[in-house]
């Protein structure tokens, strides 16, 4: 099983990745350093994480140590809704750079197809509860400045975040497109399968990155009532069977249907075995199995931007 990913630009994206999401400032220099130690050459970022700062530091040391180059490592972030007006993106994505300690960033994507009002909150909230979205510009339009980034070289390729399957071809039909997007990042689990939706960015040669593999058991608006992946006994038999965790069946799912996979975790313990899952393979009948297991559930569903016009789930993909 081949560890990269080659990307509509020619790129090679390795297959795993280290995600960032809920990783805590404090905790997260150690955890990429033992990442990149491990050999894992991918790191997924994204500035609402509030943690690219630690980050960098990170990955300047193992550049100091020797222990890798830059042109050896993946190193992919995310234009946050706030900062969709054309003419923020450019500052938004030199924050970005500052805060890595980098030149360029390997992949940089819109977080997601939402504009909300620009501004020093990551969610403007109006009385409601409700997003204030932003109307005067779309994410075509926001698309044009990221182009931009590629042209100038502060970013390798260019992609999209939780964008369906018509919001993808809008961008694609856009007149006068100069760069298409290489990847769309979405979650995808066995309780999430995405089937049509991997399906068409398949064919148009756009690579999807899973995210939440392992249903984020971390997240912050957990209910006790919510199904749980690694608690499933019916993936943990299959598990058993090839000797593995749970968490590893996990990460080699979507490695067999060709994603990228971004596990987050700041434990040096499971940073190693999330990284252990290119020594086995998944027979057919399990693959099938596990994408029996699809019930549309979300982790990451944004509620709180459900009556926007561009709320990304309303479409069957």
């Amino acid at each position: 099983m081949a560890s990269h990913l080659v990307l509509s630009n020619g790129a090679k994206m390795p297959v795993l990745g280290l995600g960032t999401w809920k990783s805590p400032p404090g905790k997260v220099t150690e955890a990429v350093k033992v990442a990149i130690d491990l050999g894992y050459r991918h790191i997924d970022c994204a500035y609402v994480y509030q943690n690219e700062n630690e980050v960098g530091v990170a990955i300047q040391e193992k550049i100091k140590e020797q222990v890798v180059k830059r042109e050896d490592l993946f190193i992919v972030s995310k234009l946050w809704s706030t900062f969709h007006e054309k003419n923020l993106v450019r500052d938004a994505c030199k924050k970005t750079l500052e805060s890595l300690k980098l030149d360029y960033l390997d992949l940089y994507l819109i977080h997601w197809p939402i504009s909300f009002k620009p501004g020093n909150e990551f969610f403007p909230l109006d009385g409601k509860g409700n997003v204030i979205t932003s109307d005067t510009t779309t994410f075509v339009d926001t698309w044009e400045a990221l182009e931009e980034l590629v042209d100038e070289g502060l970013v390798k390729a260019i992609g999209v975040s939780n964008f369906n399957h018509l919001q993808i071809e809008r961008i694609l039909n856009k007149p006068g497109l100069k760069h298409k997007p290489v990847v769309n990042q979405i979650e995808v689990h066995p309780y999430l399968t995405q089937e049509k939706l991997i399906q068409y960015c398949q064919s148009k040669g756009i690579v999807v990155t899973a995210y939440s593999p392992l249903g984020s058991p971390d997240r912050p608006w957990a209910k006790p009532e919510d199904p749980s992946l690694l608690e499933d006994p019916r993936i943990k038999a299959i598990a058993d069977k090839y000797r593995k965790s749970t968490a590893q069946v996990l990460l080699r799912f979507p490695i067999q249907r060709n994603l990228v996979v971004i596990p987050k975790s700041v434990s040096p313990e499971r940073i190693a075995e999330n990284f252990q899952v290119f020594d086995f393979e998944l027979s057919s009948e399990d693959m099938t199995t596990l994408l029996s297991y699809n019930r549309n559930w979300r982790v990451c569903a944004l509620v709180s931007c459900a009556t926007n016009s561009e709320y990304p789930f309303k479409e069957e993909f």
